[in-house]
């Protein structure tokens, strides 16, 4: 399994490969050689950014954060905006979240593209104080709108009801 973008923490760009013990003995026990590399291959600033990366990742309490924080920001999104005649979804897993913007909520029918409702989100969350990722053309390259949340692991349930705020604000003020 190959890694990166998280593996950094947005410090230091960096990629990892992952290997189970059964791959590693292969080339291990055949040639032992796994031939590859690019030009910033083993660079010290980008392995220490990892490597406290993983220390961070792995400290007591933090994944239990994130799932209890998920699934208040679960909760509170599908309080917010469960019932919403333009969200056909709101899934995800952790502090990683989706909602999906229809036309129609029963028949899941896309917005129009060119209304680029995933965009005037966006910039009505940010003037809400919000960071998200929406993105448009996500069922066929054209038609499709979604927004993305993913905050930092580290948040507290206070920070969690303040993004269902904003982002229930903004996809109010854009949809109705």
């Amino acid at each position: 399994m190959t890694i990166a973008k998280g593996l950094g923490g947005g410090y230091q760009p960096v990629g990892a490969l992952l290997l189970s013990t059964k791959i590693y003995d292969a080339f291990r026990n055949g040639s032992g050689l796994f031939q590859h590399g690019h030009t910033y291959l083993g660079h010290p600033v980008a392995a220490a950014a990892a490597d406290k990366v993983v220390e961070i990742m792995t400290r007591p309490g933090l994944m239990e954060n994130v799932n209890a924080m998920g699934q208040r920001l679960q909760d509170g999104l599908t309080a917010a905006l469960g019932d919403h005649p333009n969200v056909g979804d709101i899934r995800g897993r952790g502090l990683f979240r989706g909602i999906e913007l229809v036309a129609d909520r029963a028949s899941k029918e896309p917005l129009d593209p060119k209304l680029k409702t995933h965009a005037k989100i966006k910039k009505e969350a940010m003037a809400r104080g919000l960071m998200s990722y929406p993105m448009g053309g996500t069922i066929d390259g054209i038609r499709g709108d979604h927004i993305l949340l993913a905050p930092p692991y580290i948040i507290t349930a206070e920070e969690v009801d303040l993004i269902v705020e904003r982002i229930s604000g903004a996809i109010r003020a854009v949809v109705g």
